[in-house]
């Protein structure tokens, strides 16, 4: 007996289910229409009237403001991939409401969930054998297929129009910040500006600071600078408790005005007999020293964030230094050119030119800003599935071929599953050809003759047999470069399936309060109440109830 407050609702068994199990699929159909290169955009508006238009699903699926639980661990499907891979967002959550949609079949006939994860798991684990042994191999050395990699990740995008462009780019920045440590995406920056063409976009092997010069009397330029990176304040120090000064005489003022000048003339000093011509500071610099440093000819920038000064540090080889009275020539970086510059009426530091460029700036150019917002969107996209494929050196043929091959695998693998269990097996291999279905619908294509094609082909042993949406064909997409990495189907395959194995699970949701602005079920814990609940389950999704007309 479970004795729940007077505002706790309750739905158990077939009911609860049901509930969470439409809710999962609701999210899933949401995204469905974005998917592949035919996929149409979303546009989310917010309380606040701000717009967003994309169709990358993780984005939508952050915008739109779900409440109710199950569907939320859809969401957090999107946002592993996301993490994981960067790519394939919303092919992870396709799959995972089609699994839902499966499973909501077998349970009405009369199934066990249990029996129902069990036989998923099983699938889903033969399904990343398979795909490991059907990957292809590529060479981190194979410049022409990496690019290939990184525009099949933005095709369908709003990066789209100049695709071949935008990936020279992105593999070109990947390249340069690899090191023995690995690939950390996050030191390739990024920066928006709107005005121009997205062909106007570039890549700088360096680091571009959004600030400008302290003053004016500064150089606009310096050539073959010693880059100095400090990570403090170019101002006289605070008394850490409080105190008082009393001046009785004027020239007792005078004095301690010429002690504060004397400090700022130190520490600036310090920078110039180290032989900086550039400074970063991490803090505030006084008016004082400002006027000191641009004496000198050295070229400062004041509040430069953490994330500046390491990316900085990376590029010209400096070290971040906390105390100026320690700073010597070797704490010093390099760069060929340090010059503020003008970007779409913004004034920028450049510090290019360095000679091992470990840290990278894209310029990302569109005419509104929504456009550049959408190609930010597919850039992180493309970046992420080039950093994968460089890590692992497998990549699986696009176009909805590797879930068709999966699913005659997996039929055939269902045989030699014993018990129930076949049956959960075999609607895991349905399950997966919801992709190549979903690429057709979103084409305008006849989804099942597509689908009897593909299947045709793949008996017949054509791996990489798959859709193209743009003529309707069945073609070889391994010879038309059409590939993505082996992780983003693996890791889209692995999270799908927990997430509709854990909702599967539920047979009982107890809600402390309104679960979702309905009735969710009797306050006296039975069964009842579940039309009540389903219509709480998802008028409880919020924003996407909202988001519908938008869609």
């Amino acid at each position: 007996m479970i004795v729940l407050s007077e505002d706790s609702q309750r739905t158990s068994g077939r009911d609860a289910q049901s509930m969470n199990i439409t809710a999962g699929k609701a999210v899933a159909e949401s995204v469905r229409t974005t998917l592949g290169p035919k996929g149409m955009d979303k546009m989310l508006v917010d309380s606040s009237g701000g717009v967003v238009v994309t169709n990358d699903g993780v984005t939508i699926l952050k915008e739109m403001d779900i409440d109710h639980p199950a569907a939320n661990m859809i969401v957090e499907v999107s946002e592993t991939q996301e993490d994981e891979v960067g790519d394939g967002t919303t092919t992870a959550v396709v799959i995972a409401g089609e699994l839902l949609d499966q499973a909501e079949e077998l349970i009405e006939s009369d199934i066990h969930p249990t029996t129902l994860a069990q036989g998923y798991r099983q699938a889903a684990e033969k399904a990343k054998e398979l795909l490991a042994e059907d990957a292809i191999d590529v060479s981190a050395e194979d410049r022409e297929e990496l690019v290939k990699i990184a525009s099949t990740a933005m095709t369908g995008k709003g990066a789209e129009s100049a695709k071949d462009h935008l990936a020279e780019l992105v593999v070109d920045a990947v390249l340069a910040v690899q090191d023995e440590d690995g690939i950390d995406t996050d030191n390739v920056s990024v920066e928006k500006v709107v005005g121009g063409s997205i062909d106007n976009s570039e890549l700088v092997e360096g680091v571009i600071v959004d600030k400008e010069r302290v003053d004016d009397n500064m150089p606009y330029m310096v050539e073959d600078a010693n880059v100095a990176l400090f990570d403090g304040a170019l101002e006289v120090k605070e008394t850490e408790i409080d105190a008082e000064v009393n001046v009785t005489d004027p020239d007792q003022l005078q004095q301690f005005l010429d002690q504060e000048e004397k400090q700022l003339k130190e520490m600036v000093d310090k920078l110039a007999d180290a032989g900086a011509d550039v400074v970063f500071v991490g803090d505030g610099i006084d008016d004082m020293a400002q006027h000191y440093l641009a004496q000198e000819g050295i070229l400062a920038v004041r509040r430069a964030k953490n994330s500046d000064l390491k990316r900085l540090a990376r590029a010209t080889g400096a070290r971040v230094v906390g105390n100026l009275d320690d700073i010597e020539e070797s704490d010093l970086g390099f760069a060929g050119s340090v010059a503020q510059k003008d970007v779409g009426g913004d004034e920028r530091i450049f510090v290019e030119d360095v000679e091992d460029a470990k840290a990278v700036t894209m310029i990302l150019r569109g005419g509104t800003e929504h456009v550049v917002d959408e190609v930010e969107r597919a850039i992180d996209d493309s970046l992420g599935v080039v950093r994968v494929t460089l890590e692992d050196g497998k990549v699986l043929p696009g176009g909805g071929a590797p879930e068709t091959d999966l699913a005659l695998e997996l039929r055939d693998f269902a045989d030699s599953v014993g018990g129930r269990e076949q049956l959960a097996v075999e609607a895991f291999a349905d399950a997966l050809e919801v992709i190549p279905r979903t690429l057709a619908e979103n084409a305008g294509l006849d989804p099942i003759d597509s689908l009897v094609d593909l299947r045709a082909r793949h008996d017949a042993g054509e791996f990489g047999a798959g859709l193209d949406a743009y003529t309707g064909e069945v073609i070889d997409m391994e010879a038309e470069g059409v590939t993505e990495p082996l992780r983003v189907k693996t890791q889209a395959i692995e999270s799908a399936t927990e997430a509709a194995v854990m909702i599967l699970r539920i047979d009982d949701v107890i809600a402390a309060g309104d679960l979702s602005g309905g009735q969710v079920g009797d306050d006296d814990g039975d069964d009842g109440g579940a039309p009540g609940g389903m219509g709480g389950g998802m008028g409880g999704m919020g924003g996407m109830g909202g988001m519908g007309g938008a869609m």
